[in-house]
């Protein structure tokens, strides 16, 4: 059975996805970044081997992905997180045409064609606001760690509006929001509100359309998905539990088994 490792190494965590050849995860881990990139891509990738008691010589290919792709010395082969994330995200749903990426410092809406190709993208150009990480800046400033926002989330009765489209400016708005009282779950959906707001927008400049796919770290939070479901007014796509942050590094060990049956086939063999 062959196995493929993908990597995406990003800002804020490092993730590994082993994938063997009939297209199941073997394993998967997570760590975070730090500022030594190559060092905790590796140390990902043997939590990963570790989980799934394999030996490094028993990956065949290794994919990168994410802002720190290039730092990973071992790597086979490295792709953008464009490519990585639309072709995890098909292959997780076949009808996917439209990927939009919320990570903890950009956000992607993400064009793809019936072959799996990427034909148009458009990015966050208005700071940290619309990412991942103003969620979290938000609710560490309320006294709340980050695994706490989904249940804060849950009893939201009125959501206050946070229009600053600059990271500083929408955080002013929260300090405003607090010191007249507004209670910390209304302010935390309010973040939710204008961060999918700036979604939507982004997903209609793409010019794309259904099926919608959520993918990043964020869409671990029901309300993110649900929010942007109702913006929208189309149906989406969600990966189960916890999945939505390893998309990309999904979509990376997808492509070594490409790469790697186009090598068998360029020397006339057979991928075991």
């Amino acid at each position: 059975m062959t196995l493929t490792a993908g990597l995406d190494i990003g800002s804020t965590y490092a993730k590994a996805v082993l994938l063997d050849s009939d297209n199941n995860i073997v394993a998967r881990a997570l760590r975070p970044s730090g500022f030594k990139l190559g060092e905790v891509a590796q140390q990902v990738l043997e939590d990963a081997m570790e989980m799934a008691s394999v030996r490094r010589e028993e990956v065949s290919y290794v994919v990168t992905t994410g802002i720190g792709r290039h730092q990973a010395a071992f790597r086979d082969l490295h792709v953008t997180d464009l490519t990585a994330g639309a072709r995890g995200a098909v292959f997780l749903f076949p009808g996917t045409h439209t990927v939009l990426d919320i990570g903890g410092q950009t956000m992607k809406a993400t064009k793809v064609d019936d072959d799996k190709k990427v034909v148009a993208f458009r990015l966050n150009d208005k700071c940290a606001a619309g990412t991942g990480a103003f969620l979290e800046k938000t609710a560490r400033y309320m006294g709340y760690e980050t695994e706490k926002i989904g249940p804060l989330m849950a009893t939201a009765l009125e959501p206050v509006a946070i229009s600053g489209v600059c990271a500083v400016f929408a955080e002013s708005e929260v300090i405003n929001h607090l010191s007249t009282g507004t209670p910390p779950a209304d302010i935390m959906q309010g973040a939710i509100e204008s961060l999918t707001g700036r979604a939507v927008q982004l997903i209609k400049r793409v010019k794309a359309g259904p099926e919608y796919t959520l993918i990043g770290g964020i869409l671990r939070f029901a309300t993110m998905a649900k929010t942007v479901r109702t913006q929208l007014g189309a149906e989406i796509n969600v990966p189960e539990a916890d999945l939505p942050q390893y998309v990309g590094a999904l979509g990376a060990a997808v492509l070594g088994h490409v790469r790697l049956a186009k090598l068998a086939e360029e020397a006339g063999t057979i991928p075991v």
